[in-house]
């Protein structure tokens, strides 16, 4: 019997999370479970995927987790009955797949069969676009403005043009960008903004 990464299970519902075990016991695929996603980060993951309840905004609460902890994992999200806009959004959020709860040991392996071939290639990109995005969130509108004039090339000069503000005002902006995001110059806050796809 093959055996796969292991599974860990996110879900509030005890009676799910049960079904879900019992579902897949005995056939090669390991579930870990845990109530929630502050249970997960006791007991953080090495390796495997995460299987989560899709409901409240855990997918972005787990991907943002994962940014913060360096370490991304594979998501798969699942819900009853979830509308088209729901997928939707959990799979622009960072999960790999979308399962519809009820499902079974093929629709799991089929999920596990797409987290594996998407762990080395999209695992780097979502981690870096994620820890991208959780350093972009620090800066205030303004400092975003003044950091998409940087990225097209702008002097402090034009970006002030642009903004409505002097180029020492522009400077104040930049210094303090670069400070939040952390980095050491121009070209690493570009490369930042690229990563989280907030310039072309």
């Amino acid at each position: 019997m093959e055996r796969h990464q292991p599974i860990a299970l996110i879900d509030s519902d005890f009676r799910r999370r049960a079904a879900i075990s019992h579902c897949l016991a005995g056939t090669g695929i390991h579930i870990e479970p845990f109530e929630d996603l502050g249970e997960l980060v006791r007991r953080w993951p090495q390796h495997g995927m995460i299987l989560v309840h899709d409901e409240g905004g855990t997918v972005l609460r787990l991907v943002e987790l994962m940014s913060e902890a360096g370490n991304w994992l594979p998501v798969v999200a699942y819900g009853e009955q979830p509308c088209t806009n729901r997928v939707v959004q959990a799979v622009l959020g960072g999960a790999v797949d979308y399962l519809e709860w009820p499902f079974g040991e093929g629709e799991v392996r089929q999920a596990l069969a797409v987290a594996e071939e998407s762990r080395d290639t999209l695992g780097n990109l979502r981690l870096r676009e994620a820890m991208a995005r959780s350093r972009i969130r620090k800066l205030t509108a303004r400092e975003r403005e003044v950091l998409a004039g940087v990225a097209d090339g702008l002097s402090n000069r034009l970006i002030g043009e642009r903004l409505a503000i002097s180029p020492r005002t522009v400077e104040i902006h930049r210094a303090n960008m670069l400070n939040k995001m952390g980095a050491n110059h121009t070209s690493e806050a570009i490369r930042i903004a690229i990563e989280a796809a907030l310039v072309n």
